[in-house]
């Protein structure tokens, strides 16, 4: 088991071997490009493009060598009781500004699902609403009051709205804690997109009473459910990529593992004495409530002794993702605050040195892209700094030109395309050879849905390090963005919404074209992969969030995952309750409904 000596020392020794070779590779990446920066000379602002390779050339190589030990290891050995568990569990679904239907009709999935094995006495259902808008608010009384009546789920089911919302979704689940949490052994937090299966909650239960010191056990959920073909490669990338970075993740972590806020069981005594979550001094977006809280928890639970694991084997735990770029940025832009915050508790007293490391890892996540944003705008002006060329240097008579370095920078940029696509190559050929690609449409789908990912998410890079880089500025610069409600449906943008959300960025590219060709003409070629995407940002926005093109690509095949090729019972169950809800919204919404009139 992990909590062994020798599961530990497999961890350290995990942890040790990964740093000892992402350290290797990242001194690597800074001799090459040391030898190519200096070769016009020696300036400050080569030391600048140094710190920014090495701090880059880590992160990418650290992501590598996450992949490769979830390739070399397994899922772990577990335990589990039989029979079945005797705590009772409370299942949260915190809900703000929501779409009433497709909530309800995943918390009446997960119900049945449950009632179906035998075990909903051990169940309670609790939607814990933090809604702002009046019309929100009764929307979910409403659809509480039918589900509670074709359910007959009285005792069972509960609904609770507070206002006000302190202190967001960590407030709304110490709020549950404090009023009742001590009739629960466990609860399973969810968010208002989270569907998960019968058999794997009740597995879940089983784990977590065989460890009395496991204090979380977090899944890894695969998304479904998206149209558009930046949220079916999103859909793709997750179940096909994730289950393995994700062993990797545990891999390295062990029992401090990650807490991503949803679709984990929790042990309610300890969270309750571990986990209180206190205000940030100051105004935010540093101070004030604590945005990302799992991050912090996890850390928390790690602190006090508790075994936070995440265990990728666990199958059937399901989520929605942004549809397009634009949301996608507007999430990031939340986490990217919250995780920025963090950079206030990497000190905190008494936190266990990888608790630390993670939360530097969430912090880095973001300041990457501003980081890899400032090496290609110093990397443009360098030429301006150089220093003029000696060809005389006092020791000999005759002149000395320069070594052309050429050799050196295209090992350099092979280096940095091998971390980032090699892990993805290794994790193809595995499934191809193995017989891993059923599920995703067969060997030759597979192959052409990982090129097509490869290449969309190359092109969509530098739009994407352009959004993160802004929200960055936007924190540091102390704009509080706050935690707003996720547009959670699936759908396209027209194009005058592309364009006003990234004209900017096309600006940007074009003047760095136009900078390169009058500063650095040398460069112009490199730069083209980053500054074409960012002029043509509006359009490859706009495109990608098209639903038109994710059905071409489901028609040929491509992008496809296990939940679309043989849907497993609780999404064919979900899909069909939640068409019926939505038919009784829109009866009831009817001018000849009674309840309209």
């Amino acid at each position: 088991m992990i909590s062994s000596t020798n599961g530990r020392l497999r961890i350290v020794v995990r942890r040790f071997g990964a740093f000892v070779l992402a350290g290797g590779l990242t001194y690597g990446a800074v001799m090459m490009f040391g030898a190519v920066a200096v070769a016009d000379g020696f300036d400050w602002l080569d030391v600048v493009r140094l710190a920014l390779v090495a701090l880059s050339a880590f992160w990418l190589a650290w992501g590598a060598c996450t992949a490769l030990l979830g390739l070399l290891f397994g899922a772990e050995q577990v335990a589990r009781i039989e029979g079945l568990p005797a705590g009772r569990t409370a299942v949260l679904i915190p809900v703000y500004n929501e779409a009433t239907g497709p909530v309800f009709a995943r918390l009446e999935t997960m119900y049945r699902s449950l009632d179906r094995l035998g075990v909903l006495p051990l169940f309670e259902f609790h939607v814990l609403s933090d809604s702002t808008r009046a019309e929100c608010a009764e929307q979910e009384k409403a659809a509480h009051r039918r589900l509670l009546l074709r359910l007959g789920a009285g005792g069972r089911l509960f609904y609770r709205h507070r206002s006000p919302n302190t202190g967001r979704k960590a407030g709304n689940i110490a709020d549950f804690l404090r009023t009742s949490g001590g009739a629960y052994d466990y609860m399973l937090v969810l968010d208002a997109d989270s569907l998960m299966r019968g058999e794997t909650i009740l597995e879940m239960v089983r784990r977590m009473e065989a460890e009395p010191g496991l204090g979380l056990l977090q899944t890894v959920p695969q998304i479904i459910g998206r149209r558009t073909l930046f949220g079916r490669m999103l859909q793709f990338s997750a179940s096909f990529y994730s289950p393995i970075f994700s062993r990797g993740v545990a891999a390295l972590q062990g029992g401090e593992g990650p807490f991503w806020g949803h679709n984990a069981l929790v042990r309610v005594r300890a969270f309750a004495s571990s986990c209180g979550m206190p205000k940030l001094k100051g105004k935010p977006p540093f101070g004030g409530d604590i945005l990302s809280h799992d991050t912090v928890e996890a850390a928390m639970l790690a602190r006090e002794g508790w075994q936070v694991r995440l265990d990728p084997d666990l199958t059937g735990s399901y989520e929605e993702a942004p549809a397009n770029l634009i949301e996608y940025a507007k999430r990031d832009r939340r986490w990217c605050q919250g995780n920025l915050q963090h950079l206030r508790l990497v000190g905190a007293p008494r936190f266990k040195l990888w608790s630390r490391i993670s939360i530097l890892q969430g912090v880095f996540a973001y300041l990457g892209s501003p980081i890899w944003l400032l090496f290609l705008v110093a990397s443009v002006v360098a030429p301006v700094f150089a220093p003029p060329p000696v060809y005389f240097n006092g020791q000999s008579p005759f002149p000395v030109f320069p070594h052309p370095e050429t050799e050196k920078a295209l090992a350099l940029l092979f280096g940095v395309v091998a971390l980032l696509i090699a892990p993805k190559i290794l994790l193809v050929s595995r499934a191809v050879f193995s017989g891993g690609t059923r599920g995703f449409g067969g060997a030759m789908q597979v192959v052409a849905s990982a090129v097509f990912e490869l290449v969309l998410t190359s092109v969509l890079a530098p739009i994407h390090m352009m959004f993160q880089s802004r929200s960055v500025l936007q924190v540091v610069s102390g704009a509080d963005f706050g935690w707003p409600a996720t547009d959670r449906e699936d759908g396209s943008l027209s194009l005058r919404e592309s364009l006003s959300a990234t004209w900017w960025m096309s600006l940007f590219g074009a003047g760095v074209l136009w900078l390169a060709i009058a500063w650095a003409p040398g460069l112009v070629a490199w730069l083209l992969p980053v500054v074409l995407p960012l002029v043509a940002a509006p359009v490859l926005v706009w495109g990608t969030a098209s639903v038109g093109m994710g059905g071409v690509f489901r028609s040929l095949r491509l992008f496809l995952t296990p939940c679309e090729a043989e849907p497993e019972p609780v999404l064919r169950v979900y899909q069909a309750i939640a068409l019926h809800a939505e038919k009784e919204q829109t009866d009831a919404m009817s001018p000849a409904s009674p309840k309209a009139a």
